[in-house]
């Protein structure tokens, strides 16, 4: 094992996977340069014909990517910001997640669509979005939501292997976050939930850099809270059954994810939480996500966005500590 950035394992799954097979390529704005450095260098090692940038149209560069999967292509479409999913909401809502199905099953959609979501770097409403919840709504798609650096490249060489279209969500403030990646091949397989940290009081159900901010407040309360702290790593397909089991352990549940409170994961994941093992919760599910308003910019977005002590504050409660 080595320890590298976040951003170093993401580009090393694109530099693999380009290797590996001549049909995948990447397209997007300012790619060649480098959207959020996870393209660094690939257009010296593979040419503008596979590091395409393109102009300013997520629309063109969903509907793109939508063609050229159709047409035997591998295409990774980057959108750069997640917010912009809105923008090219037809071509991956309408088209890339339907047309498998639309024509019976004999065309093959093997597209993913890399996002960079979330807070922290005080960009406001439009740029710190985490639209999860959007994309969970769509049949179709798949999605991946990796919180450290291992995942972060395992589950991008799934996504880019498999047959179905697939939203990557990527957290601009886990860019820097350092973690130990093999050096020899291996994948992540989408749908496979890890326990990143075991415990017997209190599960919490974390996502994206929500995983490490419960991994932190897991380390803060040791020997006084034993707190089991599970990522599901992909969103479509969920692993309810790791969840599930974990929680019939504990009694107890804290659903974390940047998405809004009103209709995000945190709702969908207890909600079926309840329907599989309502008989093992010993107090109600607790849910921390983002404030149901406009992500503010500067000062004010820490207390729009989920914070450490926001989920110590739920731990608290649903163990009756509070």
């Amino acid at each position: 094992m080595r320890t590298i950035p976040y951003l170093t394992a993401i580009n090393e799954a694109l530099a693999e996977e380009m290797t590996r097979d001549e049909s995948v390529f990447m397209l997007g704005e300012d790619i060649q340069q480098g959207t959020f450095f996870i393209t660094t260098g690939l257009v010296q090692r593979f040419g503008p014909e596979r590091i395409m940038d393109t102009p300013l149209s997520e629309t063109a560069v969903a509907g793109a990517g939508v063609g050229a999967a159709m047409a035997g292509f591998r295409p990774i479409a980057d959108l750069m910001f997640a917010d912009f999913l809105y923008i090219a909401g037809n071509e991956i809502v309408n088209n890339a997640a339907k047309w498998h199905f639309i024509h019976a099953g004999k065309v093959k959609l093997p597209l993913v669509i890399l996002a960079c979501m979330g807070g922290g770097y005080h960009l406001g409403p439009e740029h710190s979005q985490s639209p999860e919840a959007y994309m969970m709504h769509v049949p179709g798609l798949k999605i991946a939501i990796p919180s450290d650096p291992y995942d972060a490249k395992g589950l991008l060489k799934s996504a880019i292997r498999d047959d179905n279209p697939v939203v990557y969500f990527y957290n601009k403030a886990l860019i820097g976050v350092q973690g130990e990646v093999p050096e020899e091949e291996y994948t992540v397989p989408l749908g496979v939930a890890d326990v990143k940290h075991e415990g017997i009081d209190v599960t919490v159900v974390a996502t994206s850099l929500m995983v490490q901010h419960a991994l932190a407040v897991a380390a803060e309360l040791e020997g006084k809270v034993s707190v089991e702290v599970v990522d599901p790593r992909s969103l479509e397909p969920l692993d309810m059954d790791t969840i599930v089991k974990s929680v019939k352990k504990t009694g107890h549940v804290v659903i974390v994810d940047e998405d809004t409170k009103r209709c995000g994961p945190t709702a969908e994941i207890g909600m079926q939480i309840v329907e599989n093992a309502f008989d093992a919760l010993d107090a109600p599910i607790e849910r921390v996500a983002a404030a149901n308003m406009p992500i503010a910019a500067g000062y004010m977005e820490q207390y729009i966005l989920p914070q450490p002590a926001d989920i110590v504050a739920a731990i608290d409660r649903v163990l009756g500590r509070a």
